[in-house]
């Protein structure tokens, strides 16, 4: 057999979730025409074709469907393995890049600066990453781990340490009615329009933040949608709209021409650190050691 070519695989699983060659490309740092030269490469050692293109669309031949099935799963043992023994030769110690969203609050700094008494070897970076897609940094390998909001839904992700319970706000103009009020029903959010957010960031995500419906079943006005905390605010401060956000990013993000509103019947927001399931490493998982004894003692 032909000696394997892991730069061929990489890029037939690239085409096969993009199922178009410019994203493949940009996903590999690499340009649309070696994508092909690749994937031509690997249908000459294989013998048959695995990709179907025409000027419209691309798609998996029968073949190229079972060919993914059969190398997934075998491909992303191989990484893993090849990244758990390059951690057991290094230990807990390189580079641990963590994202955030909005801020980066008191037990996730504490967090780190825990970490850091633990591991004086391993440096930290602190990355903010798009409020509009939360799980992408992870995994593009932007970032090792990610403080994100919860709900988090992805069999790709491992799901870590949970904290910072703490009750929904309102975000509203000054010159809104509900700026009076010193409390809110989540039944209220019918007579408001929601700010929600677009791009990357998956339905059930945005959902969260923009729900279409009361608890009891009372349509809420859809607002105009943003991918920055800041767009938000903008447009909140503009009375464009109210935009629901946890108490801890309130507080953050306070200015005077905006007023946060307590607002209960509404599940309570939840953070959460999470990584790529095939990318763990000893970093990441003595940074959720380090987050999980900080919650315990907050």
């Amino acid at each position: 057999m032909s000696s394997l070519d892991a730069r061929e695989l990489e890029a037939f699983l690239a085409l096969a979730e993009e199922l178009h060659f410019g994203r493949a490309g940009e996903r590999l740092y690499l340009s649309q025409s070696r994508i092909s030269q690749l994937l031509r490469s690997l249908e000459s050692r294989i013998g048959a074709r695995l990709v179907e293109r025409t000027s419209r669309r691309v798609r998996l031949t029968p073949l190229g469907e079972q060919f993914l099935a059969g190398l997934r799963p075998a491909f992303d043992s191989i990484v893993k393995t090849i990244d758990e023994a390059r951690d057991k030769a290094q230990g807990v110690g390189g580079l641990l890049r963590i994202g955030f969203q909005g801020t980066a609050n008191d037990q996730v700094v504490n967090a780190i600066a825990l970490f850091q008494s633990r591991y004086p070897e391993c440096a930290t970076e602190v990355v903010e990453i798009p409020f509009s897609d939360p799980f992408g940094p992870v995994h593009r390998r932007e970032v090792d781990t990610a403080v994100v909001l919860m709900p988090v839904q992805d069999g790709e992700l491992v799901l870590g340490q949970v904290f910072s319970k703490q009750p929904q706000s309102l975000a509203v103009s000054t010159r809104h009615p509900f700026a009076k009020r010193t409390a809110l029903d989540a039944e209220d959010l019918a007579a408001c329009s929601l700010i929600g957010v677009h791009g990357a960031a998956p339905e059930y995500w945005r959902r969260a933040r923009a729900p279409a419906a009361t608890p009891g079943g009372l349509p809420i006005p859809t607002g105009p949608s943003v991918s920055t905390l800041q767009e938000g605010l903008a447009l909140v401060q503009a009375g464009r709209g109210a935009m629901l956000l946890c108490h801890p990013t309130a507080d953050y993000y306070g200015r005077r021409a905006v007023t946060f509103v307590p607002l209960t019947g509404l599940q309570d927001s939840f953070l959460a650190l999470v990584w790529h399931r095939n990318h763990e490493t000893a970093r990441t998982r003595a940074f959720s050691q380090a987050l999980a004894a900080v919650a315990v003692a907050g």
